[in-house]
């Protein structure tokens, strides 16, 4: 039994439905009142929550394509690798770097001042749109951001991307239609995920110098609509 994958699952699915509590309500909210505000602390702490599970999300969809790999790569030896303790060290880690990786950022956030236009040009209080409201020098907090945030970002991709052309190369070595269905079944839930997850990240945060409605509604998609439906796929998939 892939004990790992399950975990995981029930974490992302955790992480998932939290991530949406961070900005939905808020924005129902604001819709319904038609008070587009929200408070200093409220906005710092919708960034904390925000940062947090958004890299819990990292983590684990990392650790589900490393757990595929095992699965289909090295079968006879998945219960040796991906044992419990390995499972439950790796789930735990992923929560504690997730941390540290929140604090930094939210830290450094805080120590700014901000006064002028103090107008949120997004539906949630973003770490780049809060940036560029500051009145302070933000040059650390852009190193860190880009130096930590992004050899975060694309370690974990390359981890992803790995374990699946890993896994491509073990299966046209030698193909099949039953190797072929077996490898769909077991990766098409996480690899769909992931595709739409890191595709409107990266659209809103590499491929864009300035917000408009395009860059709001890829931020939908990988901030709303991504952690709602992971719950859905991955307990229709089990």
């Amino acid at each position: 039994a892939r004990a790992h994958d399950l975990t995981c699952s029930d974490h992302l699915a955790f992480s998932d439905i939290s991530l949406c509590s961070v900005t939905v309500p808020k924005m129902l909210m604001n819709m319904q009142t038609r008070r587009q505000s929200i408070c200093y602390v409220g906005c710092i702490s919708q960034l904390y929550l925000f940062i947090f599970f958004s890299g819990l999300d990292n983590f684990l969809l990392a650790l589900m394509a490393y757990d595929r790999y095992v699965a289909i790569c090295h079968p006879l030896h998945y219960s040796t690798i991906m044992r419990e303790g390995l499972c439950t060290l790796l789930v735990c880690g992923s929560w504690i770097l997730s941390s540290v990786h929140d604090l930094l950022h939210t830290l450094l956030l805080v120590r700014l001042s901000f006064c002028a236009d103090n107008t949120i040009t997004h539906f949630f209080c973003d770490l780049t749109v809060l940036l560029n409201l500051s009145c302070s020098d933000i040059s650390l907090n852009k190193l860190v951001m880009f130096a930590e945030g992004e050899m975060l970002f694309f370690l974990l991709l390359g981890i992803i991307l790995g374990s699946y052309i890993r896994i491509g190369t073990v299966i046209l070595r030698v193909p099949s239609t039953k190797r072929l269905f077996k490898a769909f079944s077991t990766c098409g839930s996480h690899l769909f995920v992931v595709s739409l997850y890191y595709g409107t990240t990266a659209a809103v945060y590499f491929f864009s110098s300035s917000w408009d409605s395009k860059d709001i509604i890829a931020s939908v998609l990988y901030a709303i609509v991504t952690p709602m439906l992971n719950p859905i796929v991955y307990c229709v998939k089990n």
